[in-house]
Parts: C-alpha cells; sequence; structure tokens
C-alpha cells in the first residue's frame, strides 16, 4: 500500500511539471535539424520517399509565410510496373527521453489512399518503443493515437482520458496485427478533412517514466491553455486537463520500453493499412488503392502538412 501511495504520488508530481523549452523548429529551421529518409518504405506503401535536394527542386518540401510545407507529388501519372509516387519522410537528428513536445499543424495531408503520420520514435523497433500521435488513412474517423513496444506492455481498460482504447496490448508485431494498444480521439476534427477545414490545432505529447499523454486542441478551441497556443518557453502540462490518451505504468515500464526518441513526420500512400482491401473499400474510396494512387495524381493536392512550429520542453 505504502508504495502504491508513493507511485502515486510521484506520477502526480511528473503531471504537475513545467518544462522548460529547449527546442524550436520552424521555417527553414526544419531543414537544419530533420534529415530527409530516403529508404524504402516499411509498410510497402506505393511511394518513394525522396531525398532532401529532390523534395525541394520538385516543390515537395518548401517555406511559405513562414510556415513548413511538406508534401506528396500531385501531378506524374505512374507505371503500373514501375515505382511509387515520390513523397517526404523527415526525421529529427535530435532524440529525447523524458520531454514534451507540442506540434502546431495547421493542415495534415487528406485524400483516399494517404496515411500521414507524427510520431515519435526509438532505436531498434519495436525496443525503443514508438508514439504515433498524428495517424488516420483514408479520412477515415478521428485521430487515433498508438503505443508500439517490445512485449510485456499493456494497458488497462479503464484510465483518466477522453479517448476511447482500441486495443489493451502494446506488443508489436505481437498477436495483433501489429495494432498496438491504440486509444481514438473522441473530436472529429482531430485528424482529415475536418481538421483542415477547422485550421488545424495543436497535438501535444508528455512522455514521463510514469506515463505518456497526449492532447488535442482544435484551432478555436477557447480552451487551449496559454502555453500550448503561444509555444511560450515554460509549459505546464499539469494544467492541461484530462489528456485525449493516457498511458500509465501500471502494467508497462516506460522506462524500460521507450529509449530516445525521434520525432518522424511522413505522407505514405496505400501500404499495409491505407492499402488494405477491406479498409480502402470501408473508406468508401473508388478502384483499388495502388489503382487510385497511379492514375490520379490530382487527387494528392491536399496530401500535405503544414507546420507552423515543433517545440520541445524538457
Amino acid at each position: 500500500m505504502k508504495l502504491a501511495v508513493l507511485a502515486s504520488a510521484v506520477a502526480l508530481a511528473g503531471s504537475a511539471a513545467a518544462w522548460s523549452l529547449t527546442d524550436t523548429f520552424s521555417g527553414n529551421g526544419f531543414f537544419d535539424n530533420f534529415q530527409f529518409v530516403t529508404a524504402a518504405d516499411p509498410t510497402k506503401g506505393r511511394v518513394v520517399y525522396v531525398s532532401e535536394s529532390t523534395a525541394q527542386s520538385s516543390g515537395l518540401a518548401y517555406v511559405s509565410g513562414g510556415n513548413f510545407f511538406i508534401r506528396a507529388d500531385d501531378t506524374t501519372k505512374l507505371s503500373a510496373s514501375g515505382p511509387g509516387r515520390n513523397s517526404v519522410r523527415i526525421m529529427s537528428n535530435k532524440q529525447w527521453d523524458q520531454h514534451v513536445t507540442v506540434y502546431n499543424i495547421l493542415h495534415m495531408p487528406q485524400g483516399c489512399g494517404t496515411w500521414p503520420a507524427v510520431w515519435e520514435n526509438g532505436d531498434n523497433w519495436p525496443a525503443g518503443g514508438e508514439i504515433d500521435i498524428v495517424e488516420g488513412v483514408n479520412d477515415q474517423g478521428a485521430d487515433t493515437i498508438t503505443l508500439h513496444t517490445s512485449s510485456g506492455c499493456s494497458m488497462p481498460a479503464s484510465r483518466d482520458m477522453t479517448g476511447s482504447h482500441t486495443g489493451l496490448t502494446c506488443d508489436s508485431p505481437g498477436s495483433n496485427n501489429n495494432a498496438g494498444c491504440g486509444v481514438a480521439v473522441t473530436q472529429s476534427n482531430s485528424y482529415g478533412p475536418s481538421f483542415n477545414a477547422n485550421g488545424g490545432g495543436w497535438y501535444a505529447v508528455e512522455r514521463s517514466n510514469n506515463f505518456i499523454k497526449v492532447w488535442f486542441w482544435r484551432r478555436n478551441d477557447a480552451s487551449v491553455p496559454s502555453d500550448v497556443k503561444n509555444g511560450a518557453s515554460t509549459a505546464d502540462s499539469g494544467s492541461w486537463g484530462t489528456p485525449d490518451a493516457y498511458f500509465p505504468n501500471t502494467s508497462c515500464d516506460i522506462n524500460a520500453h521507450f529509449g530516445p526518441a525521434n520525432i518522424i513526420v511522413d505522407i505514405d500512400l496505400c501500404g499495409s493499412w491505407a492499402g488494405t482491401s477491406s479498409v480502402y473499400a470501408a473508406s468508401g474510396c473508388p478502384s483499388t488503392c495502388v489503382d487510385y494512387v497511379n492514375n490520379n495524381p490530382s487527387a494528392f493536392n491536399n496530401a500535405y502538412f503544414e507546420f507552423a512550429w515543433i517545440k520541445v520542453y524538457q
């Protein structure tokens, strides 16, 4: 009992901590602090992730109005026997352990075949852990926030969060088809066209030794905390209210399952989730995912991310 009380006190103290700003990424700073990953897509998506020079010369990565954009190609019709559609995957040069990250996103990719993601990933997957902060496919539903870990990590069904769990076993690949332990955000404008129509919003993730929490606030939400909205020099996560997703260390040693992590942002197309025939068909999308991506370049006009900034606190 004494140990349980002590653990609760430590968790409470961690949740009320004020974090100090250590890193700001905005505008051209993304080019200085992120690398463009050109490795083959691990989910076998219908994409080719291009280099920084190719992305810039072909208009797939640029700064406009002080904001940073990455996008998928929307001009090229593909050969069925050729490579996939050019796209972008970036990864931060720096890694962080315990921290808070605030993402100020004005637009995310939308459309049939799209699988955009903003995530934080450790080394030697899944041993280093993965936190999917923004993820979805084919404009389906609200955002899904998910953890992927090595074996021995699970979540309680009942916990203090506004979202609803979609799985309790975080082990990956695991027996649940690599679904991880997910939480569906209740706000429909947390993802896709509804998110974009609302001018985007803010996502924040807090990682301590005792828990991982993720919050979402829509752009016109009157309750968005001022330190989040303004990217203040300190972040008081203890004043942010109930998170959309809460992953406690009840049956998961957070410190053991999550190592130093990079921030990753990518725009995948089709692949092992968006391109699965049953998932794609359930989205009401035409043809097959691969055929649609091959033959409809203009359908990807809105397949882009726009970031005002990303800020990291420790």
